[in-house]
C-alpha cells in the first residue's frame, strides 16, 4: 500500500468511528428539528440530546436536504421557511408523531405566518398539516449565525434522486420497484 492510501484509510476510519455519528432515536426524549431554506433548497437536521458516557451530548438522528422546484423558487423567504417546515414534518413524521420537539429556525416571521387569518391555499394546506403537531411542537428562533446545523443543507441541497433520503419521484418519472 502507498502512503497516500494508508493515510486515506486512517482518515476514513477516524471519520467513521468518531463524532458526529448518527444516534439511535430515544422516543422518550424530546427532539430538536433544525430547518433552513434558501433560494437553492431546503434543509433539515433532526437532533436529540442523549446521555453518552455520563455526559449530555446533542447528536444527529437524521439529516435531509432537497432542491426546490422552479415554482417554489419564486416564493418569498418567509413562505420558503414555511414550506421547509411542512416538508421536514412530512419527511420526518415517523420520528416526530407523538413526540415532543423544538423547531429551531432563523425566520422571525414564522409564528405570524402560521397563524394568518386569511392564508392563501398553500399556507392553508401547510397550516392544516402542521396543526397535528401543535401540541408537541415549540418554535424557537435562533439567528442564522447560530443555526449552523441546517443552514448549509439548504444552501447545498442533495439532488432529487434515489440516493437522497428525501427522494420524491417527479411526475412522469418511472417508479422504483419494491422488492
Amino acid at each position: 500500500m502507498t502512503v497516500d492510501r494508508v493515510k486515506a484509510f486512517e482518515s476514513l476510519r477516524q471519520a467513521l468511528t468518531t463524532s458526529p455519528l448518527l444516534l439511535i432515536p430515544d422516543f422518550k426524549l424530546p427532539f430538536k428539528l433544525y430547518i433552513d431554506a434558501s433560494g437553492d433548497g431546503l434543509g433539515a437536521a433532526l437532533h436529540q440530546v442523549q446521555i453518552i458516557n455520563d455526559k449530555p451530548v446533542e447528536g444527529p438522528i437524521c439529516i435531509i436536504s432537497s432542491k426546490i422546484k422552479p415554482t417554489e423558487a419564486r416564493y418569498g423567504l418567509s413562505k420558503m421557511e414555511c414550506l421547509c417546515l411542512f416538508w421536514a414534518l412530512e419527511k420526518l413524521n415517523y420520528f416526530l408523531k407523538g413526540c415532543f420537539f423544538e423547531v429551531i429556525t432563523d425566520c422571525t416571521a414564522f409564528k405570524s405566518l402560521l397563524s394568518m387569518k386569511t392564508p392563501n391555499r398553500h399556507m392553508l394546506r401547510w397550516q392544516i398539516a402542521i396543526q397535528e403537531y401543535r401540541g408537541n411542537m415549540t418554535i424557537v428562533h435562533k439567528d442564522g449565525n447560530i443555526n449552523k446545523n441546517s443552514d448549509q443543507l439548504g444552501r447545498w441541497p442533495l439532488p432529487n434522486n434515489i440516493d437522497n433520503p428525501a427522494y420524491v419521484p417527479e411526475e412522469g418519472s418511472p417508479q422504483i420497484p419494491i422488492e
